[in-house]
């Protein structure tokens, strides 16, 4: 199985996990008289076994991950790290562009009023956020590949 295959079961996983969650809350308590549309305790068994697959796949995602290098040479893991470090910074350059730049733009519409002066470079943040972006795809390209390129190390699956 490819890296990525085993990235869309666990996805897959997941929103089953998600959907048994709110069935066993939906069926948690009845009223007396009356009978629960589905077995909440078998639905927490369920629940159980598929948190159990979930977890045997994280653990080999992980080793995949530790031993695999993408293009670059860096580890998975290492590029991972990296790619959430640049969603975060183009996350935080794009909000103070933003701030810095002003709903309004500046604009008075009274010229008693106090105008309002960016404390940023709008220009240059929005240039770093633009390249911070263009680093972001380049990478995500290289993790895309490599997912469909490297086997899961299945033993630890």
């Amino acid at each position: 199985m490819k890296l990525a295959e085993a990235l869309m079961i666990r996805a897959d996983l997941q929103r089953r996990v998600d959907q048994l969650r709110s069935r066993i809350v939906a069926n948690a308590r009845f009223q007396e008289g009356e009978e629960p549309s589905e077995d909440a305790a078998a639905l927490i068994v369920e629940v159980s076994a598929l948190l159990d697959r979930i977890e045997s796949l994280v653990v080999a995602v992980n080793l995949t991950n530790a031993a695999t290098r993408i293009g670059d040479g860096r580890t998975m893991t290492a590029a991972l790290a990296h790619r959430e470090t640049l969603r975060s910074r183009h996350s935080v350059l794009t909000s103070a562009a933003n701030a810095a730049h002003g709903a309004d733009g500046g604009y008075r519409q009274m010229r008693s009023e106090l105008r309002q002066i960016s404390a940023l470079p709008v220009a240059e943040l929005r240039r770093r956020a633009d390249d911070t972006a263009r680093d972001l795809r380049e990478l995500d390209v290289q993790i895309q590949r490599t997912n469909w390129e490297v086997d899961l190390r299945e033993e630890d699956a």
